[in-house]
């Protein structure tokens, strides 16, 4: 197997990033954002993922949390699709369900290298710690269109920090899922014979 890594440097006048993605890692993490809740939810994905992720990312928090989110978003998409290049002997396709005590929430992805994200739920408070519980839905498509993932996502339950942190978890067991290598393939996992098209 290839070493599915892949860096990427996103400088803006929003925010400075600095990413690297380990598709075959061990869940290995050092993440700093400034956003408190939005390190532990990174955390969470790449370990329960079992990718291995560093970064780091300088944003204009004194707006607020939405260019940090959103661009560290592009910048793990941007990584995912570098790293799974022409996404040779993948499996594709993968859903899971994952509970937090009351909240569970699912997600269905075609790594298909055509964005698309939908997205059914409401959370239900409009922040956790100084992260805006939407800028959960805005990262999935943020990092579903820079991963080229069609993605469907959707949450319920009645505490927001549970229901955030499901998704990021059913976000992650599915993208592992889907990005694994199926011994038995050869080539690319398509009957047009490519998913960068």
């Amino acid at each position: 197997m290839s070493d599915r890594t892949a860096t990427v440097t996103r400088e803006t006048a929003e925010t400075t990033i600095e990413c690297t993605l380990a598709v075959d890692g061990t869940g290995e993490t050092a993440v700093e954002t400034g956003i408190g809740f939005f390190d532990h939810m990174l955390t969470a994905f790449a370990s329960h993922g079992l990718f291995d992720l560093e970064l780091e990312c300088n944003g204009d928090l004194e707006v607020d949390d939405h260019h940090t989110v959103e661009d560290v978003a592009i910048a793990i998409g941007t990584a995912f699709d570098e790293a799974l290049d022409d996404r040779t002997g993948i499996v594709r396709y993968a859903d899971r369900r994952v509970p937090l005590d009351e909240a569970v929430a699912a997600t269905v992805v075609d790594v298909s290298g055509r964005p698309r994200f939908y997205f059914d739920g409401e959370f239900s408070q409009a922040h956790v710690g100084e992260f805006t519980s939407d800028m959960a839905r805005h990262f999935a498509e943020s990092l579903a269109t820079n991963a080229g993932l069609t993605l469907h996502l959707s949450v319920d339950g009645e505490n927001a920090h549970h229901e955030i942190e499901a998704l990021f978890k059913s976000l992650a067991r599915t993208l592992d899922d889907a990005t694994r290598i199926d011994e038995r393939r050869e080539g690319t996992p398509s009957t047009k014979g490519t998913l960068s098209e």
